[in-house]
């Protein structure tokens, strides 16, 4: 059944069930055609870096998802705010890289932004440093 309903506080909500799945497909219904997206970070981890298309949103969780290992891996929701078109999601993130074996964890801000009932920006914002040495010595 399609949820029809386009405000802002269902639209989150469909986002984080959405990952709570790992559903990279239904993440990615969420976005519109053009988005501007950006995760910052070291630019060896394939992840990181600006997209452009809502296409590209299930290729972003594809590419990052196994680079750690899931059965160590946590997200806190810590607050939610809401305001008009724009959504921040404050967590805390806790991984460990399946390459290395090093955990992290950084608190993350992701600052989401609506419009016509789909997403056209999702901005992240973490320690980059803590994630990149869980990867890189």
């Amino acid at each position: 059944m399609v949820n029809n309903d386009s405000s802002l506080e269902s639209l989150v909500a469909r986002f984080l069930q959405a990952l709570a799945n790992k559903d990279a497909a239904g993440v990615e219904a969420l976005f519109a055609d053009e988005i501007d997206w950006f995760v910052p970070g070291h630019p060896d981890l394939p992840w990181t870096g600006a997209r452009s298309k809502g296409s590209q949103v299930a290729e972003y969780f594809h590419t990052m998802w196994p680079h750690f290992d899931s059965d160590k891996s946590s997200v806190q929701l810590d607050k939610l705010v809401l305001s008009g078109e724009d959504a921040v999601i404050f967590a805390t993130f806790a991984h460990t890289a399946r390459s290395t074996g090093r955990s992290f964890v950084t608190p993350a801000v992701l600052h989401l932004v609506a419009a016509d009932g789909e997403f056209v920006r999702m901005h992240l914002s973490e320690d980059t440093e803590a994630v990149a040495r869980a990867f890189f010595d």
